[in-house]
């Protein structure tokens, strides 16, 4: 008889729980009662979180204490108390921070991780200290002020003076809770400062902006805007990221970057700066810098001069209400352009798909999915694939991502009237034997694509929709007949892309009760099943993921799924005819194959995906897409 497994242990009460108890906001009753609870919980939580679920104690009270001893608190233990932090990730930090040799503290270490943003960090604790929360701007502070300052000592401690009112002057502090910190700002400005707190990297912007007016009278020059944009490219470059994101705010701009896919903060650049830097990023970008009321598009090819590094890098331009908002999509065909073999396909899925899609002479291939989940990518290598010495291949793309030897492709213009209708009349007088659309984007080039199957060549393109039954209903929805859908498109192929599991620091992971019902499957259907969790370490910057993986639905039309659009039955019945005649594996059940094999984690799958059906076991789904290992 197999022994039960031992009861989860109650954590010791917390500094922030001695607190309350020190305040007498609660007693040791009622700490007893809510460890009992916490020992009955199958997910962890914090006896804080406990009590204050069982609404023993208030935010208002738990504030209350932290602010009567605020140098009694250590910011991990306060961060995981309030349920902000697991205890893994402030293992990691610590880590991180004693391998730094302790000269970072440890919010730094956090943001630095992406285990919290700067921005959540400093209104965590603005919050519970009870501290006005500032952005402070270099443009927006008395040069007076600013003169009073000891640049070298603001550096150092993180400070910087904002305004002033009533003989007392506002400092905004990084972190306000050092003692020396505060002493120095004293010394500078007075005894009798306001004390404020702000991003760290606004404060190091704001002085750096003013070490450089130091320099020099002159305002931001061209030579300094240029750089700003190589240092941006390169920095993206280094840590792999995909599109960089610089938005005007009312006080400068912010660049943010995404990277695997989720959104991290990067910077941010003064507003004296941000028009040159926008205005530098158009003049590279082919783009018009008179015009500021239309949005723009445009395309850089960037060389790094200290590295040598190259990339395509597509620019669009957005106007807003505070200004041009630019985001640069980086294509770095080195890293991005695979083969088919490796866009990471079950064995058998990718068998069917070169076999029943791929390799057929005719029809059109659809490769679904929403923006940057990876559809090009999958385009390309179904291409390369594709690209023989006797096969004529011919595209049409806004713009074209990729260049790829022995293809003709056309990028589309619309200033010199080479639009995307101009130029899919001309492409059938081509004789081409594939035609590759970039995508489908309205009635117009959905009938091309059609017309050009049904005169006998092959057609891949991409589609914006969330499956591959989708993929057909939409083309349903934009009044393209039903029976010339059945004749003409052979198969669709949804994707999305999820963060992979760090393998330098993956550990072995039991899905929670929650998680298993979120995803409408039990334990027993997960026998055989190994999944990972990264815990953080240097190599992925403490979150647990490096790089990314594309999780593929496959539909390979057959009669019956013909059958089913020429009498345009209900996306329910056509997916379950798909998945009992043509093999089907849902998107869903893709993901928990790969995170059967610890490739990606249960969070990302709940995350991405959509979850329209049921998964099978893991199985059967590996007997129907093979193995991995």
């Amino acid at each position: 008889m197999t022994p039960a497994a031992p009861a989860p242990q109650p954590s010791p009460p917390s500094d922030v729980v001695a607190l309350l108890l020190k305040e007498q906001m609660v007693t040791e009753a009622h700490v007893r009662h809510a460890t009992r609870v916490q020992a009955k919980l199958e997910t962890p939580r914090s006896l804080l979180t406990v009590l204050q679920d069982l609404n023993i104690v208030s935010s208002e009270q738990i504030r209350r204490a932290v602010r009567a001893n605020p140098q009694s608190m250590r910011l991990g233990d306060l961060l995981i108390d309030l349920g902000h932090l697991r205890e893994s990730d402030l293992r990691a930090a610590l880590a991180a921070q004693q391998a730094a040799g302790g000269k970072k503290r440890l919010g730094e270490i956090l943001v630095e991780s992406r285990v919290m943003s700067e921005h959540k960090l400093t209104e965590v604790l603005a919050d519970l200290f009870g501290l006005p929360l500032l952005e402070p701007r270099i443009g927006d502070i008395e040069r007076a002020l600013l003169t009073r300052m000891s640049l070298r000592r603001a550096q150092e401690c993180v400070f910087i003076p904002v305004s002033q009112a009533g003989g007392r002057v506002t400092v905004a502090f990084a972190d306000p809770l050092d003692p020396q910190h505060k002493l120095a700002a004293e010394q500078m400005f007075g005894g009798n400062i306001v004390a404020a707190i702000a991003r760290r990297s606004l404060i190091t912007e704001g002085l750096a902006a003013f070490e450089r007016g130091l320099r020099s009278t002159v305002g931001p020059s061209e030579h300094t805007a240029m750089q700003v944009v190589v240092d941006l490219v390169r920095d993206a470059l280094e840590s792999g990221t995909s599109d960089i994101h610089i938005e005007p705010l009312q006080s400068g701009l912010r660049v943010r970057f995404r990277l695997d896919g989720v959104m991290i903060e990067h910077r941010n650049i003064d507003r004296e700066l941000g028009a040159a830097v926008t205005s530098r990023i158009k003049v590279l970008a082919g783009a018009d810098i008179a015009e500021r009321r239309r949005h723009q598009d445009g395309r850089i090819k960037f060389e790094d001069p200290i590295s040598g590094a190259t990339a395509d890098i597509r620019a669009s331009f957005y106007v807003t209400i505070h200004g041009e908002k630019a985001v640069l999509r980086l294509l770095n065909r080195k890293t991005e352009l695979l083969s088919i073999q490796d866009i990471g396909m079950g064995p058998r899925m990718l068998d069917r798909f070169v076999a029943d899609a791929l390799e057929v002479p005719t029809g059109v291939v659809i490769i679904t999915g929403p923006t940057g989940s990876g559809k090009t990518t999958t385009l390309y290598a179904a291409v390369d694939h594709l690209n023989t010495p006797d096969t004529c291949i011919v595209t049409a793309e806004d713009p074209v991502e990729y260049v790829v030897d022995g293809i003709a492709q056309c990028s589309i213009n619309a200033k010199i009237n080479r639009t995307f209708e101009e130029t899919l009349r001309h492409i059938v007088r081509q004789d081409p034997d594939i035609i590759v659309l970039g995508e489908i984007r309205d009635r117009f080039s959905a009938d091309t694509a059609i017309q050009a199957a049904l005169t006998g060549h092959k057609v891949l393109t991409t589609f914006h929709t969330e499956d591959a039954i989708g993929g057909l209903l939409r083309l349903l929805n934009m009044n393209i007949e039903a029976f010339l859908i059945s004749s003409t498109v052979i198969s669709v192929v949804a994707q999305r892309l999820m963060r992979r599991v760090c393998t330098q620091c993956a550990e072995p992971y039991v899905p929670t009760a929650n998680e298993l019902r979120r995803l409408a499957v039990g334990p027993q259907d997960l026998r055989g099943a190994t999944f990972m969790r990264g815990k953080g370490c240097p190599a992925c910057r403490y979150t647990g993921y490096r790089g990314r993986i594309a999780v593929f639905e496959l539909l390979v039309l057959n009669e019956l799924v013909k059958d089913a659009i020429l009498n345009r039955r209900t996306s329910y019945e056509i997916r379950r005819i798909s998945v009992e005649t043509s093999g089907l594996v849902a998107l869903i059940e893709d993901g928990l194959y790969k995170a059967s094999y610890g490739l990606t984690s249960i969070q990302e799958l709940l995350r991405h995906l959509p979850r329209v059906v049921k998964p099978r076991p893991v199985d059967e789904i590996r007997r129907l897409l093979g193995s991995l290992s």
